[in-house]
């Protein structure tokens, strides 16, 4: 629920660079990995820093706002009615941590979560924080007034506090260019057509620019990637991924001092709201959004066209539970999610692919994680998550 956008600059669609005119004609690499964005470029960073010859391949510029990584603030929580989810959350914590160091770029801001409202299930999620060791604390409406009186509560409140933001257009700047430093190749303005098995076991990528050879191929197309399954050729059925058009909205915070937390909060619509960094404008706001209502779209078709019906879900729920922000959005945008079935991720090897979907509105938080894990599938270390391999979908 995390996956925030911002339409295109301009009426014709984002900005493509061009293949710079030293580019090569055909390059030779270990792994290529197409798509650039959150997945694409942390599997980057991991592979490169381990010393891997590794080609990163994006049709846009580096950072575009096309497809769902971008923008100054994602949700990092731990809080999930799933113990493995919580698990993974702390793995990730830790990696974004060496990112930032390896980089030497503030990516994760720890600012709190609050989860609350009954179908969030404040208490069930607290015993499964407390079996993981994770701090957390169950309040009172009244107590959770008292810290945050720009918010409104009723029932249980949920703090945790390693919850907080990360910034999704630093984050691919970073790692994008920290593998470029340690030397990976990054090829920008160059679309994706088509892909051919050779007899060595390795893959022909062809492009509208250079033509790349690899052994490992990972695809990290994001909410493209129903649409390359065919020119891919993978040996098997992608599950039917479900790409829809979101929306988000941000909205003036009425006293620029607050530290306001990230927040869940599930009492009819599934609403989330944290501190909207960039996006919002210089002025402190909030960007609060539905995670449960979307259109579906294409990558290549959305419109960009806020919802009206969102809008209206969401600036009443800003108007009965938040106080503390003006009722009426400063800005608003539009974003993409990719849907698995059961809103787990995909990241499994098939053949010479890697197949990296980790989407369903909740991955960015797990960026560093999936580039680890990836990173651990090309090189054949490793299997792939249970929880996250295609053959669940068989």
């Amino acid at each position: 629920m995390e996956n925030p956008a911002v339409e295109d600059d301009d009426g014709d669609g984002p900005r493509r660079e061009k293949p710079p005119m030293d580019a090569p004609d055909r390059i030779e690499t270990e792994i290529a990995v197409i798509g650039a964005g959150l997945m694409g470029s942390a599997t980057a960073w991991e592979l490169a820093r381990r010393g891997h010859a590794v080609t990163l391949i994006e049709a846009y510029d580096v950072g575009h706002r096309r497809g769902s990584s971008h923008g100054t603030s994602r949700i990092y929580r731990r809080a999930y009615a799933d113990p493995e989810y919580v698990r993974l959350t702390g793995l990730s914590g830790e990696l974004w941590r060496e990112l930032e160091n390896d980089t030497g770029t503030a990516l994760l801001r720890v600012t709190g979560g609050v989860d609350l409202g009954a179908g969030r299930d404040p208490e069930g999620l607290a015993r499964l924080l407390a079996e993981a060791g994770v701090p957390h604390e169950l309040l009172s409406p009244g107590a959770a007034a008292e810290r945050w009186p720009f918010m409104s509560f009723e029932g249980p409140v949920l703090h945790h506090p390693e919850a907080g933001t990360v910034d999704a257009d630093a984050t691919v700047a970073a790692a994008v260019n920290r593998a470029a430093e340690l030397g990976a190749q990054v090829i920008t303005g160059v679309r994706f057509t088509g892909a051919e098995p050779l007899p060595d076991g390795r893959v022909r990528l062809r492009t509208e620019g250079p033509e790349v050879t690899a052994a490992t191929v990972v695809v990290a197309a994001g909410p493209w990637l129903p649409e390359l399954a065919g020119p891919l050729g993978v040996p098997v059925g992608l599950p039917p991924l479900r790409v829809t058009q979101q929306q988000v909205f941000h909205f003036l915070s009425h006293d620029p001092e607050a530290r306001w937390p990230v927040f869940v909060h599930t009492d009819g619509p599934q609403i989330y709201g944290l501190p909207s960094g960039g996006d919002g404008g210089s002025l402190p706001a909030v960007k609060v959004a539905q995670h449960d209502f979307g259109k579906p779209v294409t990558a290549t078709t959305r419109d960009g066209v806020v919802d009206p019906a969102s809008r209206d879900v969401v600036t009443s729920h800003v108007r009965r539970w938040l106080p503390g922000l003006a009722p009426t959005p400063l800005t608003e945008a539009s974003c993409l999610y990719t849907i698995t079935p059961d809103e787990d991720f995909v990241l499994d090897r098939v053949g010479p692919f890697v197949i990296v979907s980790p989407c369903s509105g909740h991955g960015a938080k797990f960026a560093p994680l999936i580039g680890r894990m990836t990173a651990d599938l090309a090189l054949g270390h490793t299997g792939p998550h249970p929880r996250f391999a295609l053959r669940r979908f068989t």
